[in-house]
């Protein structure tokens, strides 16, 4: 069995995660920057021409590069957060090449996901924010594609994982604010500066759904917040009921272990 572990952010899921994997110790955990069969988040996706040019211009660099890069299909997949420096520039570089925030069209974006979802045979594995969360974004955030859209992609991405064995664990919010200004508080650092939340409303702001709207700030980022969760969750009773669990942020039932 492999489980994706869902929800909104401040949800619980990195906590989830960690549960299963005490509970199934057989099972790999997958989490955002990782390499992963079936996710791109943090990661650069490039051809073998730009990489040779990558390697090239950060050579001081060069092996710790090539430790984070992996080989997929005549691509590089390069987990370059994952590489540890402060040569300037390296990681703003490297973002440019992931495939989320409208950076590759919708059509080459469509083909990446299902490609690799059709490609994966693995088992025994936990994701975490794999299936929703960084397709979803991108497709409301910086393609303004309506719902009927978005529920249109994930019947063609249930019907490539039909015949695989899974569950989505998701985490379902009552209160996101409160979850956010939770993680506001954790994601900051000694002194008490907010590192993750002022990125996360530029995040927003700059979007092409917020500029098309003329909307901005944190009230407008919990609506998208809460309209993302309930598309998801619609998403995950009329594609995914069979394969799906809900569960209520941060209170797991006994049983569940």
């Amino acid at each position: 069995m492999n489980y994706f572990v869902e929800g909104l952010q401040g949800s619980g899921k990195s906590t989830l995660v960690e549960k299963l994997a005490k509970k199934y110790p057989d099972h790999s955990v997958l989490r955002e920057g990782d390499y992963s069969p079936v996710e791109l988040a943090w990661c650069a996706y490039v051809t073998d021409q730009k990489y040779r040019g990558i390697l090239n211009k950060y050579s001081s660099i060069r092996g710790m590069i090539e430790e984070k890069s992996h080989d997929e299909n005549g691509k590089k997949i390069i987990c370059y957060t994952q590489v540890i420096t402060d040569v300037p520039g390296f990681h703003q570089d490297l973002e440019q090449y992931e495939i989320y925030n409208g950076r590759r069209s919708f059509e080459e974006f469509r083909d990446i996901i299902f490609e690799r979802y059709k490609n994966w045979t693995g088992d025994n594995m936990i994701f975490e924010c794999s299936i929703f969360q960084n397709i979803v974004e991108d497709m409301i955030l910086y393609r303004n594609a309506s719902d009927e859209d978005i529920v249109c992609f994930y019947k063609e991405l249930a019907e490539i994982l039909r015949d695989k064995d899974f569950r989505i664990l998701y985490l379902q919010a009552d209160h996101i604010k409160d979850n956010i200004d939770v993680i506001r508080k954790e994601r900051s650092d000694d002194n008490g500066n907010e590192m993750w939340f002022p990125l996360m409303i530029r995040y927003f702001d700059e979007s092409p759904y917020a500029k098309a709207r003329g909307i901005s700030g944190e009230e407008e980022l919990l609506k998208h917040f809460a309209h993302r969760q309930e598309l998801e969750l619609r998403i995950c009773r009329e594609i995914f009921s069979d394969k799906v669990t809900v569960l209520r942020s941060k209170e797991y039932p006994a049983d569940l272990w």
